[in-house]
């Protein structure tokens, strides 16, 4: 696809017309990058807007152990990038991200797309949107690590992410949700038994979305 064909694609554009998605498509550029690749590093600064076109990422932080904290992840046609201020010329990263899978990654020059579009008040209800839902994330953040108990976190994640859930394997569910793979087994094999999910050949499916809901909002 070309760069006009994916900027027609992305809802985030879709308010634009086609002489706008033209001008849009002149400062801007696609790059590939493969598995493990970090893209930036916190408090890392920027001068592209970048969307993930395809392929997943994900958001971490070191502590002082050099361990690494997972945040959350990056999913196709999102919106990569940190924003702060609507009048910044720069954008800083508040995380790490690195790319989990190969990914295509749009990269728009943000100076000249604040001051053709924001500047002009264009598309800045769908970035301020970005904004929120990342908000939310790092809500949810903050539910998980000091609010959420293991039962909770497991519900929540099988309820907000059931094929990523499936894709990984327990020792590295364990390490996001920051439980013991123990405390993990025990977490699923109870909600088996009050039968919630199933567990078939490895990968787990939700019979009853309504009560694990409750189960994360308990």
């Amino acid at each position: 696809m070309s760069i006009r064909e994916i900027l027609e694609s992305l809802i985030f554009f879709s308010s634009l017309d086609a002489k706008e998605i033209e001008l849009l498509s002149s400062f801007c550029t696609l790059t590939t990058y493969a598995n493990e690749y970090v893209l930036h590093y916190e408090n890392e600064q920027s001068q592209n807007l970048e969307f993930l076109i395809s392929g997943l990422a994900k958001s971490y932080k070191i502590d002082k152990h050099k361990n690494e904290i997972f945040l959350y992840y990056i999913y196709k046609n999102s919106l990569l990038s940190e924003i702060e201020s609507f009048k910044s010329q720069t954008l800083n990263f508040f995380s790490n991200i690195s790319i989990v899978e190969e990914s295509l990654v749009l990269n728009i020059d943000y100076g000249l797309f604040k001051e053709n579009f924001l500047d002009k008040q264009k598309l800045c209800l769908e970035l301020s949107c970005e904004v929120n839902e990342r908000s939310q994330k790092l809500q949810s953040l903050i539910n998980r690590e000091f609010i959420y108990d293991s039962v909770q976190k497991v519900s929540m994640m099988l309820h907000s992410d059931l094929e990523m859930f499936n894709k990984l394997k327990r020792h590295d569910i364990s390490l996001i949700l920051h439980i013991q793979p123990a405390t993990l087994s025990r977490v699923l094999n109870r909600l088996k038994r009050n039968n919630i999910i199933d567990i078939i050949h490895g990968r787990i499916k939700v019979l009853d979305s309504k009560a694990l809901k409750e189960v994360a909002n308990d």
